[in-house]
């Protein structure tokens, strides 16, 4: 959904809150914290959307228990935030969010926040199945130099794995969704205990390159190498999907975010991860709000 759409469906914080409303309750509102239905809405006309439950004689609204709960930022904004966010194929910066919404870019780092915490609630839900191809990027910016430039001493950088960069590894079903991660090394026995925890051993066949961390896969997996080194692509077997993504991956680190932290960098996976697994889904702003019920 675009920007002009959310706007005009959604132009103030009752018919948002109408529409969460709708997606949440239906024709049967219920209480997020006892899900009695012995409910009735709250009529003392200060706040818009306050419900009383009779059976734990609790407050509430359809924001409790989400990612909107307790936000001072008006609905609509967080509306935006998302349609936003979600139609951004290299995402975009806290600081033009800031500029777009009119907002502070602190409000504005704790909106994406919330929102790519929702997003990466989801991908722990997905198992692959079928064609799965598997493959790992690092992820980062070079060294810097320093300003001695009498100094033979200048930090270098090797590339592919002998890379100081951040190794993250990700497995796409083939016409289907991707999952990524952050393993604590590549060894064997990091990479089966990610392909365990996302690919369905029935009915699978992994599609690798010829890297040895790979190799233990063939014990409970079906499995096929592509050498690149020799070819790219060997009839079905490739991993040309995988790294389509990773380059919109690294599109977004290099175009937009420059840099982020260890500590939040599974966050802006998981981002480029649910854009890329609701992809063809006209429907991905409702989506993603149908999820934060979920």
């Amino acid at each position: 959904m675009n920007l002009l759409n959310i706007y005009s469906r959604y132009p103030d914080q009752e018919s948002c809150i109408e529409h969460l409303e709708d997606l949440r309750f239906g024709d049967h509102p219920y209480c997020p914290l006892c899900n009695s239905k012995n409910v009735a809405r709250k009529c003392d006309g200060h706040r818009v959307g306050r419900w009383n439950c009779h059976q734990c004689k609790s407050s509430f609204n359809v924001l409790s228990g989400t990612i909107f709960e307790k936000t001072r930022v008006p609905l609509q904004k967080w509306f935006m935030a998302i349609g936003l966010m979600s139609n951004a194929k290299k995402s975009i910066s806290s600081h033009q969010l800031a500029r777009d919404l009119d907002i502070t870019q602190p409000t504005a780092l704790y909106v994406q926040a919330r929102i790519r915490a929702e997003m990466a609630s989801k991908q722990q839900e997905i198992m692959l199945q079928g064609i799965v191809e598997i493959d790992e990027t690092f992820i980062g910016g070079k060294p810097r130099k320093s300003n001695n430039h009498d100094s033979d001493d200048q930090p270098s950088n090797k590339r592919g794995r002998g890379t100081k960069k951040q190794a993250v590894i990700g497995a796409v079903e083939r016409g289907g969704d991707v999952v990524t991660a952050i393993p604590p090394d590549l060894s064997g026995r990091s990479i089966m205990h990610f392909v365990q925890d996302n690919v369905e051993a029935d009915g699978s066949l992994l599609m690798t390159d010829e890297f040895k961390g790979y190799w233990p896969v063939h014990r409970k997996f079906a499995h096929s190498v592509i050498n690149h080194s020799k070819e790219y692509v060997r009839g079905i077997t490739h991993t040309n999907t995988i790294e389509g993504f990773w380059s919109l991956v690294k599109r977004a680190w290099y175009g937009t975010h420059h840099h982020y932290s260890l500590k939040y960098m599974m966050l802006y996976l998981s981002e480029a991860g649910w854009k890329y697994n609701n992809r063809k889904n006209e429907q991905s702003f409702n989506t993603f709000l149908r999820g934060c019920f979920a």
